[in-house]
């Protein structure tokens, strides 16, 4: 069994100490955001945190109504001067697993060298140089991946961000079903994996992940999964915008993966029909079983009950974590190791 599996497995457990961490740390987070007297948001991360980041911007001009963005840490490392523009009264928000990785943290010494803009850092060790150079620091050791690649680490960070941006918004609704998604967690995983590991194992050569809104830069992150796990090529695109250009990308040897809503359904329904219609071997995604219709699929996987589709997030990175995992089996390759990646970048 590998690092990499047992991570993803643990991922509801270190959930739940997540969202009781946040939730305990919810006074101190929006008193020190509202000190701090910010009309912006932008969040800054490398990878898949910087995946993270563009769900979490999203989030919070829905959630928050507070203007957002998100930017790759070396884009900012890069171009400080020439974005000071955006950070003018902004909070700098930092997700990362290490809380080491050089472009945020030399972004961050540059950014603060001749302003000052407050910054809220979270990270899964303990005392890192990120922590060190932040206003507000959020910990959550438990979240830590030892496998180069992020898995576990993701679901907690995606997790928090969101949490935060729920609470600048006093989204009680969405709180709830963030912590409904996680109850539901291990009878999920128990539930659909076997499905999932059939549906995804065959000889495919690239993956298309699928999503809209808060999920998109989530979507992004699945598709870096089976990227650095199953060793493929793998994209992600808005779910409609796959026909402007990527459908001819689609075939018999593409896996995809969508996530499906309960809006504009006869559209998405079509969608569905022809990505089967090219070959590609689909599994869907939804809250309710009306929105994937188990015809229009090689496998639909529905949630226990309605969630908040932000909330949906949560079981949804679950299934291209596993079909990495599964091409990766197939293929006798390390997921733990992947050749030419190291857990995090240091220049």
């Amino acid at each position: 069994m590998s690092l990499t599996y047992q991570e993803i497995k643990q991922q509801y457990a270190a959930l739940q100490q997540t969202y009781d961490y946040m939730q305990s740390k919810r006074d101190a987070i929006v008193s020190f955001v509202r000190a701090s007297a910010v009309s912006s948001v932008v969040f800054a991360g490398c990878g898949s945190s910087y995946c993270l980041s563009e769900s979490a911007a999203f989030s919070v001009r829905l959630r928050a109504g507070l203007p957002s963005i998100a930017l790759a840490g070396g884009d900012l490392m890069l171009n400080a001067d020439a974005y000071a523009p955006l950070l003018a009264n902004a909070l700098l928000v930092a997700p990362s697993r290490s809380g080491s990785t050089s472009e945020v943290v030399e972004a961050l010494r540059l950014v603060r060298k001749d302003r000052a803009v407050p910054v809220l850092a979270l990270s899964c060790v303990e005392g890192s140089p990120l922590a060190g150079l932040a206003d507000f620091s959020l910990e959550l050791p438990w979240a830590f991946d030892h496998s180069v690649c992020q898995t576990r680490t993701v679901v907690n960070l995606y997790v928090a961000n969101l949490l935060i941006a729920a609470y600048l918004g006093d989204d009680e609704a969405l709180i709830a079903d963030i912590g409904k998604a996680i109850g539901q967690g291990e009878a999920y995983m128990a539930r659909v994996e076997d499905g999932i590991r059939q549906a995804a194992d065959f000889e495919w050569t690239n993956a298309v992940v699928l999503a809209d809104g808060e999920l998109y830069g989530l979507a992004s992150e699945g598709a870096i999964a089976l990227t650095e796990i199953a060793k493929m090529q793998a994209h992600s695109h808005r779910l409609l915008d796959v026909r402007h250009g990527p459908m001819v990308t689609v075939d018999a040897e593409t896996l995809v993966i969508a996530a499906v809503t309960g809006s504009g359904t006869t559209h998405q329904h079509n969608l569905l029909r022809d990505l089967k219609g090219r070959g590609a071997r689909v599994i869907a995604f939804a809250d309710r079983a009306e929105a994937a219709p188990a015809e229009l699929t090689d496998l639909s996987i529905v949630t226990e009950s309605p969630l908040d589709v932000a909330a949906q997030g949560i079981p949804f990175i679950f299934i291209p974590q596993i079909a990495a995992l599964v091409a990766a089996e197939r293929k006798g390759t390390n997921p733990d190791q992947p050749d030419g990646l190291v857990a995090w970048v240091k220049l």
